[in-house]
């Protein structure tokens, strides 16, 4: 019994300490020979004038682990007073087809887990739009792990160089669009809350003469809870498939 209590507490002084030490974000985003620097919590919140951003401004490198909270859409800090993120000054135009590189800050082969992407079409200018808990969101792109078991972050993020791509949907109907992109680690989700959701939102401009547009879609926060398959996955023991979370990839616009 004593020694069953000591190992439970060990896991748990163990998770708390890798917890600690890996927490990262988008710090650059690429799309067609153009680079944009992401919003940097450590510099940005102390330069005058703040630098034009494409990324909406998030509180830190750490995660939302608290799926019910509006921090989970971009990111935020609802405990410190900073719930949510407010839009960007900015946005960049990319061409519908178009491959968008996300490069992160490095990402410990502790943290193991999806790497997926969302869009949301603004109604109106995206430099003043939030989705808030509205249905707007699409999936456009997700990677889980592969038929070898090597997971999108962090085997897969780290052997391109801490750069995730994917690829603009080529018929997507033109307009402004939020992009809504993560890492949910899995180091601490045998139970819930223990999942780490790190987003970012990125604001986009897409041109093209296609139509497309999706039908069904999902709110954050609402696409997530602690029942919703691959929120609680234990993935030390669970050498299977994994289920990512959320819905289809929608393809649609390709």
């Amino acid at each position: 019994m004593v020694a069953s209590k000591l190992n439970l507490a060990f896991a748990a002084l163990l998770s708390a300490v890798i917890s600690v030490q890996g927490h990262g974000y988008v710090s650059e985003v690429t799309n067609a020979g153009k680079t944009y620097t992401g919003y940097l919590p450590d510099s940005d919140p102390y330069t005058n004038p703040p630098p034009q951003r494409i990324i909406r401004k998030i509180p830190g490198n750490g995660p939302v682990t608290d799926l019910s909270l509006i921090d989970v859409q971009c990111n935020g800090y609802t405990a410190g007073g900073s719930p949510g993120s407010a839009p960007a000054p900015i946005y960049a135009t990319v061409q519908a087809g178009s491959e968008i590189s996300l490069k992160w800050t490095p990402w410990p082969d502790t943290h193991m887990g999806p790497m997926i992407t969302y869009m949301a079409r603004a109604p109106s200018d995206i430099t003043s739009w939030s989705p808030g808990t509205d249905a707007v969101w699409f999936k456009v792109h997700e990677i889980g792990k592969d038929s070898s078991g090597k997971w999108a972050a962090t085997d897969i993020l780290s052997a391109n160089g801490s750069i995730y791509t994917f690829t603009v949907p080529k018929n997507l109907k033109p307009g402004q669009y939020l992009i809504r992109h993560e890492i949910i680690a899995l180091h601490a989700a045998y139970t819930y809350p223990g999942a780490q959701v790190y987003p970012s939102c990125i604001q986009v401009e897409v041109t093209g003469s296609g139509s497309a547009l999706p039908t069904s879609f999902v709110s954050f926060p609402g696409a997530y809870t602690a029942t919703t398959p691959g929120i609680v996955f234990d993935a030390y023991q669970n050498t299977g498939d994994y289920p990512i979370p959320g819905p289809a990839v929608w393809t649609g616009g390709n």
